[in-house]
């Protein structure tokens, strides 16, 4: 039996100090699981040990990390070698539990197995262990299997040592109660690693899937902001990596680590989490008139009634004409055929004012208030002018589809975003997503939107973001309001906005000279958009 004096406890228990120490030190959950079984290995003496852990459905034990010396075995874990051996099952094909495996016994009972000799033991038929000894020549006997259970009594592991051996003898003994005790405490020490992990995980796993969850909810809102929410963390991150990778210019000294990716990647998801309360009519806004349905079809209808009213005025009028002045009859036709012509061209001028696809100039915005001036009898009788002042209103609107009050409505989906992010209690390494999302909107001039920001106020990261959000916006061919553009046009357009203060010109650089545009465009946009890009003729591009 093993010299139990109090120089032996107390190396014992500065293993198991050193054990908590490692449980805070690190994230690397095999490199410590590999502690853990070393050190129940060193405290005992064993020769050999295996760390299973449940498989997903829970239905067997899966050999995580396996040690034996004198098969010079190391597998699984930290080791980078994959273990061979087949799980063992806690149930049987009937459902129920798997008896003749100690490691299923211990686990399913949850309780420690501590086994002198297993060739003579009477509990359990030991037959997978006797398999491995006929295969790898091997002779076990002495066992200690400890479950790893967590704090809320589930299994999330089993500790199994094998052939104790005495220090002064070199035989095979048996583990004592004491080494029973350490290592029980050792393994609830495993086990609360294996939770902590299990809940980080979980967490995540979470926090992803409520961010979904948000998406989710604008993608049925809205397709088209949906997939925007998609495409602009892509490629984000692939600006951000391109940074990352430079290391000439005055962005050579931004790194990232992981961590910092996955909260960039993160703020990309929730960058537009705001526009779950924006209207559908407003943020899917097709044409000028639209509302829940396109008014251009009630102006069709009032045409159609200024066109009758022109032919009645017409036959009225060659019906009052007496004896047979045909030649007053014909005027009076021709008249009619030139007032419906123009009705007709007025008509199809607001159609193509009302899709604001291109800027609206001023001749044609007063056109349209000539038009409104038309004086039209409505369905109760009453006269009115031909269009009223919200049509009118709208159809003015110089660039897009958007009036005023509905570009605030627009715009207030960042400050709806922020606030958002703002009221969620953050971890330290996700700390700056409100940030990083709330910021895609602003200006390197300060005349962004929400705060007014400038550069300097601004991290690269928000900065990186407004670059995608404009560029996807720009590609996009989804969008009811407007086509794609080619990657030569957006380029143009950013160019531009490199320029005049609109984003960062140190990051439109690398954007182009990484070719940035490139690779997402031929991931993401239709081939007819990848056009022919001449780098050098980019406004606001420093090749």
């Amino acid at each position: 039996m093993q010299d139990l004096t109090p120089t032996n406890i107390v190396e014992r228990l500065d293993l198991l100090t050193e054990v908590s120490v490692a449980l805070g030190d690190g994230h690397d959950i095999d490199t410590f699981l590999d502690r853990i079984l070393k050190v129940a290995k060193s405290m005992t003496n064993a020769d050999g040990g295996t760390l299973y852990r449940p498989s997903a459905d829970e239905r067997c034990l899966c050999f995580h990390i396996s040690l034996n010396d004198s098969l010079a075995l190391y597998q699984g874990g930290a080791s980078g070698k994959s273990i061979d051996l087949t799980p063992i099952p806690l149930y049987d094909q009937d459902g129920n539990k798997n008896l003749a495996s100690v490691a299923a016994y211990a686990a399913n009972f949850h309780q420690s197995v501590n086994i002198a000799d297993v060739y003579r033991a009477d509990v359990i038929s030991f037959s997978g262990m006797r398999s491995f000894d006929q295969a790898f020549g091997y002779r076990s006997k002495s066992i200690l299997t400890v479950p790893m259970t967590g704090h809320e009594g589930e299994l999330v592991g089993v500790l199994q040592l094998i052939n104790a051996i005495d220090r002064e003898t070199g035989e095979i003994r048996s583990f004592s109660d004491t080494d029973q005790r350490f290592i029980e405490a050792l393994a609830a020490q495993a086990a609360v690693a294996l939770t902590n992990q299990q809940l980080v995980v979980q967490m995540e796993q979470l926090l992803e899937s409520l961010v979904n969850l948000i998406n989710i909810g604008i993608d049925e809102k809205s397709p088209y902001t949906g997939r925007h929410c998609q495409f602009v963390p892509e490629l984000t991150m692939m600006l951000a990596e391109a940074v990352h990778e430079t290391d000439i210019g005055p962005m050579a000294s931004f790194r990232m680590s992981d961590a910092d990716r996955r909260e960039l990647r993160l703020a990309g998801l929730l960058h537009d989490c705001g526009k779950i309360t924006t209207p559908v009519h407003v943020v899917d806004k097709a044409t000028k008139l639209e509302t829940i349905f396109d008014r251009i079809h009630m102006i069709d209808t009032r045409f159609e009634v200024l066109l009758r009213d022109a032919e009645i005025r017409a036959l009225r009028a060659q019906c009052a004409v007496s004896g047979d002045a045909d030649a007053d009859r014909a005027a009076i036709a021709a008249a009619m055929h030139a007032e419906q012509a123009r009705l007709r061209a007025d008509r199809d001028f607001l159609r193509s004012a009302n899709v604001g696809s291109e800027g609206m100039s001023p001749d044609d915005q007063a056109r349209v208030r000539r038009i409104a001036a038309y004086r039209f009898t409505g369905p109760d009788g009453i006269e009115r002018d031909f269009l009223d002042e919200d049509e009118v209103r709208n159809l003015t609107v110089r660039f897009g589809t958007l009036n005023d009050d509905e570009r605030k409505i627009i715009n207030n989906h960042i400050v709806v975003t922020i606030r958002m992010l703002e009221s969620l209690p953050w971890p330290k390494h996700l700390k700056n997503v409100p940030e990083y999302a709330g910021g895609h909107h602003e200006r390197m001039d300060g005349k962004g939107y929400p705060r007014g920001l400038v550069r300097e106020q601004m991290s690269v990261q928000a900065r990186v973001m407004a670059i995608a959000d404009i560029f996807e916006a720009l590609t996009a061919r989804d969008r009811p309001y407007k086509k794609g553009k080619t990657l030569s046009e957006s380029l143009h357009i950013l160019g531009r906005f490199a320029l005049n203060g609109h984003i960062d010109p140190d990051l439109f650089d690398i954007f182009v000279r990484e070719k940035v545009y490139l690779r997402f465009g031929r991931q993401n946009l239709d081939p007819s958009q990848l056009d022919a890009v001449d780098e050098a003729a980019i406004p606001g591009y420093r090749p």
